[in-house]
């Protein structure tokens, strides 16, 4: 995709983060992505403060920091906490006054009314979610949320999903007229940080307590591992929700930096989710050489498919299997690895950001025209 840089001079965006999970990088890589093309980010920063080193990283790249105190639509207690903090968003738009809005929570838009176009972005949603790990109906707790995130769909002037798989799915629980264009993400490869004096070891990083993460198939294979799987991430989520690490060595929430220690010893990645939209961690490994074993899921196939191992995602007796094959056959593993991260080298900052600016792009046709022709007259 080819977009000039002189076209997207002085635009003014409005994004939504959290600081929970990959939300918060995504953000950051497309806010950073995008300063090459002329955009300035103000980021709001919804839920959870965000931690001193996400501060620092977010300073380093020249990003705005907003921290909001609003909740998030996925641990609001109620309906009209989600709506104030759409209305809340809405009047920081008013003083900002920003060329677009991009929110990377769609359920925010079925309130707030804002004075430019918004582009929603389709990172997961409890209906989906639901449908992916629980099945059956939704419960109230979750059918309220999903309701403002199909009003938030509706609302937004482009809906924007980082794999076709789940623009499908998300076209399919919401009805939609047309699924959402396809921007997949991206993650800058992380500097190389000095590995971690370790022999051979399984690794995975993420929301360990999100049940859609499915941890405890990981956990329950580490039993069966002749050598340690170690996971990065917190076990307990801001909803309360927490698992336990009875088998694995849980390391807690990592650094980036940290984390590329570990990924830098080129391990064995394991990702067997049940509901994974993109899969950043996985990119992150992918990035660094490492052997992928992942959960067999429309998202991961369409992403790796080729490149990586894919087992059953509540198969633990054959996760282990899979991944002590890899250990024992040093050749595979680092075969698997360079497949990995050739194919990773497609998913960059670099083409995110340019899709993202295609999106803000088609939204304000006349404004890139005329920053287009000062440009080509200076």
């Amino acid at each position: 995709m080819s977009v000039s840089t002189q076209g997207a001079s002085s635009l003014r965006v409005l994004m939504t983060a959290d600081a929970v999970g990959g939300v918060w990088q995504y953000a950051l890589d497309v806010a950073e992505g995008l300063r090459a093309y002329g955009v300035e980010t103000t980021l709001a920063v919804l839920g959870p403060a965000p931690s001193n080193d996400q501060i620092k990283r977010a300073k380093a790249a020249g990003i705005d920091l907003i921290t909001t105190d609003l909740p998030l639509d996925w641990t609001a207690e109620r309906p009209r906490d989600v709506e104030e903090a759409g209305r809340a968003l809405a009047r920081i738009s008013a003083q900002i006054k920003p060329d677009i809005v991009h929110l990377n929570s769609p359920a925010l838009a079925a309130s707030g009314q804002h004075d430019c176009p918004i582009v929603a972005v389709c990172h997961s949603c409890v209906a989906t979610w639901w449908e992916a790990v629980r099945g059956g109906s939704l419960p109230e707790e979750f059918a309220w949320r999903a309701n403002l995130v199909r009003q938030g769909y509706h609302v937004a002037d482009k809906l924007l999903a980082p794999t076709a798989a789940f623009a499908t799915a998300t076209a399919r629980t919401y009805s939609l007229a047309a699924a959402p264009a396809v921007v997949r993400n991206g993650r800058r490869a992380m500097p190389t940080g000095e590995p971690v004096s370790r022999d051979i070891f399984a690794f995975t990083a993420g929301r360990l307590w999100d049940d859609g993460k499915n941890f405890v198939t990981i956990d329950r294979s580490a039993e069966r591992l002749s050598f340690p799987v170690l996971a990065a991430g917190p076990l307990k989520g801001p909803n309360g929700t927490q698992v336990e690490a009875r088998h694995a060595i849980s390391l807690g929430r990592l650094s980036d930096d940290d984390i590329a220690r570990y990924l830098s010893a080129q391990p064995i990645f394991v990702s067997v989710a049940k509901y994974e939209p993109f899969g950043l961690a996985a990119l992150e490994a992918a990035q660094a050489g490492c052997a992928l074993v992942l959960s067999d899921i429309p998202t991961f196939r369409e992403l790796w498919d080729g490149e990586a191992v894919f087992v059953a995602p509540d198969d633990d007796r054959a996760l282990a299997q899979a991944i002590e094959h890899l250990a024992s056959d040093e050749a595979t593993r680092r075969q698997l690895g360079e497949a990995a991260k050739k194919r990773a080298a497609a998913y960059s900052v670099e083409a995110m950001s340019a899709g993202v600016l295609e999106a803000y792009r088609s939204l304000l046709p006349s404004r890139f025209e005329l920053i287009s022709l000062k440009g080509a007259a200076a």
